[in-house]
């Protein structure tokens, strides 16, 4: 399987190179180089049911011998017709003198394209030709690496594929995994999900390496999560916790104080901390995190806590400030618009352990910020970093805690992959005097009355946001825009009002500009993109109005209108949307039923599948070569089922019959070089 790919035949030194750049080194990496799609030549249609603009497959006699045409340098066509004896179709073959030259009149042959309608006949341009009764009935379709067509990978592929068959490789699968969970062997899912006799041993074949590469993730992340737990030297001896409480000047939660009794007990127990706080939007977290600080400061070691953003770090050094008053715990806040001077003076500090905590940015992971004793790590809004920054503030120190929180609600069953390697505590309860934002979902005609409410509201000294999808305008979909939004606001309805506009393709230090200008009261009304769904507080904003808001998940919808209520006023969120479906109309009423961004986020879940939850890599996983975090959810779970089984007896997978399971995650988690096993 370790078979360096440029030995198969058909490869040779020039196509490996090109092969190793899309990461395809060895025997077993160009079999887990997966087809895209299959023309299956076996699913006929006669010519005469042909629907016209579709594609199809039909097997037809040829009528003639092809026609040359040449239509000028370097083009030249071929045509001829063919019947089934029900209908007849003309064919086009461009440049290919060989396949037209091959057909031979009175001859039965397949052909699959797309046909089209022309003067009343049915026409076929550069069809695939295959001769009837081929062994192969499915033909595999590869996505093109430059140069290598589906065509030459289809034979390089029947190649690997036979090397592999002559030498019948261990299953990677346990038996009884297999057994238990009906997965088909190892070898007959190499060769069907290349070369498959069928559509449905494309299934088998399929679900088979989706449950393997599933389960060599979730091994994985638990063996990440067992790496880090390592001992520490920042033992917590003396729980300050109830101390700290008792200095609050509110009641915190029953949930809320369940996360510290978690956490504190992790810090207790001589191992290092590795915990997510999960918890809607104003649920608390920041409370807890301070809790958290205030005990690893009494029990002498520092704290360090990273934001996304810098306004962001700045309102949680506020209020850590705020909540540590009085406390002789100094605290101090290091973002990249702090002068040259003071951060010097700061890293001083941090160094000879004067400071206890700081509070930043990015700014944190400087190489030249050095901690004395940093026994707590705490990163907030983790989504937003991913895994791949996750561990990056412990190695400031020498295995400290770490302390994750993350305001998105997901999904538990999905959140054990994307926080496999993490012990999780859930806050599912908001603090008292927490108010409900009121949610209407109205269609674009409602506009004037909105607006008009707006105005109401900024009048008595509040603010209020326009959230838009887009930047530009953007025809093909005709979503609003945010730039074109604003300039008319501006010019039109708002006339007189202090309009800001934030999206994400400005400045960083504009973006901070604007949003600083906000939280002053600089600027009434904001129209923003979603760069503002994980953002500052803001308590005098009460209005959240989102337009073409059936273009947003429920998860981010919810996370937008956590931007407001954060304060005393009643609050309001306006959906706005003339997308008149079923299946909108469903979604957008969860929306106007409730604030549980936990039960949202399950009937996002439902309804749409996980993508909504995070892009493309801000999870920070694997890359996954078949399985789809959005679409296999019931194999997640039975793979979670299966990792447990196999954990339970060989915790480290030491034995021989877990060994190519081993080497497979090992694999897997090779192409992540932030995500150490070791």
């Amino acid at each position: 399987m370790n078979t360096p790919v440029k030995y198969i035949k058909g490869v040779g030194e020039k196509r490996a190179e090109l092969l190793n750049k899309q990461g395809i080194f060895t025997l077993n990496d160009l079999l887990h180089f997966f087809p895209r799609s299959y023309i299956d030549f076996s699913a006929l249609t006669p010519i005469n049911e042909i629907i016209p603009d579709t594609v199809c497959c039909f097997s037809a006699i040829v009528g003639y011998t092809p026609v040359k045409h040449t239509i000028r340098k370097n083009m030249t066509l071929y045509k001829t017709m063919v019947t089934d004896g029900t209908a007849g179709v003309n064919i086009t073959i461009f440049n290919n003198t060989y396949l037209a030259e091959a057909l031979e009149v009175g001859a039965e042959y397949i052909f699959y394209g797309k046909v089209t309608a022309s003067h009343g006949s049915f026409e076929m341009s550069n069809p695939i030709i295959e001769p009837t009764g081929s062994d192969c009935p499915v033909r595999p379709i590869y996505p093109r690496i430059s140069t290598l067509t589906s065509g030459i990978m289809q034979r390089v592929m029947s190649n690997a594929v036979g090397i592999y068959s002559t030498k019948t490789p261990e299953d990677i699968i346990p038996d009884d995994i297999r057994h238990t969970f009906r997965l088909c062997h190892q070898q007959f899912a190499v060769k069907n999900i290349h070369f498959p006799a069928s559509s449905k041993d494309i299934e088998t074949a399929r679900h088979r390496f989706i449950f393997e590469e599933l389960l060599t993730l979730q091994l994985g992340m638990k063996r990440l999560k067992n790496a880090a737990r390592k001992s520490t030297a920042f033992t917590v001896t003396e729980d300050f916790s109830e101390e700290f409480i008792k200095k609050l000047p509110f009641e915190l939660t029953s949930a809320q104080k369940r996360a510290i009794d978690d956490a504190v007990n992790d810090m207790k127990s001589g191992r290092a901390m590795n915990r997510l706080i999960q918890g809607d939007v104003g649920s608390g977290k920041t409370a807890v995190a301070a809790c958290l600080i205030y005990v690893a400061a009494r029990n002498g070691f520092q704290s360090a806590f990273m934001a996304p953003t810098e306004i962001l770090a700045k309102q949680h050094y506020e209020s850590l400030s705020a909540l540590l008053k009085g406390s002789g715990i100094e605290i101090t806040l290091l973002t990249g618009s702090v002068t040259a001077a003071n951060k010097r003076k700061i890293k001083e500090k941090l160094r000879s352990g004067e400071i206890s905590i700081a509070v930043g940015t990015h700014a944190l992971l400087s190489e030249d910020v050095e901690f004395c004793r940093l026994g707590l790590a705490v990163t907030d809004e983790q989504h937003r970093f991913g895994v791949s920054q996750r561990g990056t503030l412990v190695f400031k120190g020498e295995n400290p805690h770490t302390l994750v929180m993350s305001a998105t609600p997901i999904p538990r069953t999905l959140s054990l992959i994307i926080y496999g390697d993490l012990d999780l505590t859930v806050i599912d309860e908001l603090p008292k005097g927490r108010q409900k934002i009121s949610t209407y979902c109205v269609d674009t005609s409602y506009r004037p009355r909105i607006y008009s409410f707006i105005k109401k509201h900024l009048d008595m000294g509040l603010q209020a946001y326009i959230v838009c999808p887009a930047v530009e305008e953007n025809e093909e979909y005709e979503i609003t825009s945010a730039t074109e939004y604003y300039e008319r606001l501006c010019k039109d309805e708002f006339v007189g009002y202090r309009v800001g506009l934030l999206h994400g393709k400005m400045k960083a230090k504009d973006k901070e500009k604007v949003m600083s200008d906000f939280l002053s009261g600089e600027i009434q009304l904001l129209v923003s993109t979603t760069v503002i769904e994980v953002g500052v507080d803001v308590p005098n904003s009460v209005i959240m109005v989102i337009e073409d808001a059936d273009r947003f998940g429920l998860s981010q919808l919810h996370q937008l209108r956590g931007r407001v209520g954060r304060g005393k006023e009643k609050s309001y969120c306006v959906l706005i949307s003339d997308n008149t479906g079923e299946e909108t109309k469903a979604r957008l009423s969860i929306m106007c039923r409730t604030n549980n961004g936990f039960l949202i986020a399950d009937e996002d879940l439902k309804i749409r599948g996980p993508g909504d939850f995070f892009g493309a890599r801000q999870h920070g996983l694997p890359d996954m070569k078949i399985a789809d975090l959005t679409g296999n959810m019931d194999i997640v779970r039975q793979t979670k089922k299966a990792c447990d089984m196999i954990l339970a007896r060989d915790p480290l997978l030491t034995s021989r019959e877990n060994r190519p399971l081993a080497e497979a995650v090992d694999r897997l988690f090779s192409r992540e070089k932030h995500l150490s096993l070791n």
